[in-house]
């Protein structure tokens, strides 16, 4: 069978690398990268670190408003999947890149796989629920990661088409763990102490692109005392340069990590701070306490452990609560384990069930 994986941002190549591998070892797998993330920081380091083979299309699309930036990558997917014509076509998270690739296999009638189906965060606000959900009602088959994901896409008349899977970063991280701690001078290189600083990541529009809220959320965390290292999106990098917001010690601006080095100072940090989906899971795995810096998540099992506290940007308790949160209870396994051995099987029966790659 011929699968067309579609990426464009940084989560997806996580996502996209434990996965190829166990594709590739039954069927011939192509990979179109929108270059949503598209400077070397944020993405060709990620495809070394991941030992991903450079993508067989790169649309090079960068950034731009929402509608732009989607626009473009649905001209060029389509292009590229009528050049291709496969078999199945496999679609990852909640990005516009997610978006484009759906719409882009919906209209062309290509069968449409979604990897990390059914969160639901409930905030219409946000754009990756609105590419999350499209994608979904889009999709033949949905890859669901945790049993609240099965739910929400039960409660939207999906559940025939969901499958409970695991989430595929849980096999990244184990895979590459190692590998960091091993190989990544990060700590060196910055001159840090494990669990004597705490990381920083914010990149959501909700909370970046305000630049008045922007300065309130780094003057709460530069409050919680010690060494803060902010590896800064190029989002995040625009607003903070555009609107001059100040950062102050002990917050330290550093550029885009490579996977294996972000994994080193995630694993050695104190706290996480974050609004990413990625990190929060990352760090629930890592048994790093983490602080996400929104009203809501689409996590909801890392909170009810009691390992990750929401807070939203405009409370006023947030640099009291980054300063002093600690996990409580065991961290019980919610991600799953061989999860890209299991796609590989139910991706094989959905494509023995549809007559697909004969």
């Amino acid at each position: 069978m011929h699968v067309l994986s579609v990426v464009g941002a940084r989560p997806q190549f996580v996502k996209l690398a434990p996965l190829s591998r166990a594709l590739r070892t039954r069927h011939a797998e192509t990979v179109a990268h929108t270059g949503q993330h598209y400077d070397a920081g944020m993405s060709g380091q990620f495809f070394d670190d991941l030992g991903l083979p450079e993508p067989d299309h790169h649309l090079g699309v960068g950034s731009g408003s929402q509608a732009a930036q989607t626009a473009a990558m649905l001209t060029g997917l389509e292009a590229v999947f009528r050049d291709e014509a496969p078999d199945l076509v496999l679609v990852f998270g909640d990005t516009n890149t997610t978006l484009a690739g759906a719409l882009a296999a919906a209209k062309l009638g290509l069968p449409l796989l979604h990897v990390e189906a059914g969160l639901r965060s409930f905030n219409r606000a946000m754009p990756e629920e609105v590419n999350r959900v499209v994608a979904d009602h889009c999709a033949d088959l949905l890859f669901a990661p945790t049993p609240a994901a099965v739910c929400n896409l039960a409660a939207e008349g999906l559940a025939a088409r969901a499958v409970l899977t695991g989430d595929v970063m849980a096999d990244a991280l184990a895979e590459h763990l190692p590998v960091a701690l091993a190989r990544s001078t990060a700590l060196e290189r910055l001159g840090l102490e494990p669990e004597g600083y705490l990381l920083l990541t914010l990149h959501r529009p909700y909370t970046v692109d305000d630049p008045v809220l922007l300065g309130r959320v780094l003057a709460a965390v530069a409050e919680a005392g010690p060494p803060v290292v902010f590896p800064v999106h190029p989002r995040t990098r625009k607003v903070i340069e555009e609107y001059d917001v100040e950062v102050a010690p002990p917050l330290r601006l550093v550029e885009p990590q490579g996977y294996l080095d972000f994994l080193r100072l995630e694993h050695a940090a104190a706290r996480l701070v974050t609004d990413s989906g990625g990190v929060q899971k990352e760090a629930y795995l890592l048994g790093r306490p983490c602080v996400t810096v929104r009203p809501e998540t689409e996590w909801v099992e890392t909170v009810e452990a009691g390992w990750n506290r929401l807070v939203d940007p405009r409370s006023p308790a947030l640099a009291e609560v980054v300063a002093t949160f600690a996990p409580r209870g065991p961290r019980p396994d919610v991600f799953g384990r061989d999860v890209a051995r299991t796609m590989v099987a139910e991706i094989d029966a959905f494509a023995e069930a549809r007559g697909l790659g004969r």
